[in-house]
C-alpha cells in the first residue's frame, strides 16, 4: 500500500482543478512511469471508486539547478457520478 501512495504524489490545488471537482473530475500528480491504465488501477484500489477515464498531461518544465526537468505527469482522473475521494475532509466541532 505504501508503495502506491509513492507514486501519487499529491492531489494538484489550482483554480481550475476545483472547478474540475463540480464535474467528478479530481487532478493528481503521478510517477513519470505510470501509464492510464495503472494510473486508473491504481485510483480504483486507493479511493475505492469506479474510474470512469485517464487524460494525462506533462505541465511545462521548471528549471532546475542546470536544466529543465519534469518532475511528474498530472492526470485527471473522471470517476463515476455519486461517488467521491475524500481529499478535503473538515470536521466540525
Amino acid at each position: 500500500m505504501s508503495m502506491m501512495i509513492e507514486l501519487v504524489k499529491c492531489p494538484v490545488v489550482t483554480e481550475k482543478s476545483v472547478q474540475l471537482l463540480e464535474r467528478n473530475q479530481y487532478t493528481f500528480d503521478v510517477d513519470l512511469k505510470l501509464t492510464k491504465p495503472q494510473i486508473k488501477q491504481l485510483i480504483e484500489e486507493l479511493f475505492q471508486v469506479e474510474v470512469l477515464a485517464v487524460n494525462t498531461h506533462r505541465p511545462p518544465k521548471k528549471k532546475r539547478g542546470r536544466g529543465y526537468k519534469t518532475a511528474c505527469k498530472r492526470a485527471i482522473i473522471t470517476i463515476k457520478s455519486g461517488q467521491s475521494i475524500p481529499l478535503f475532509e473538515m470536521t466540525v466541532s
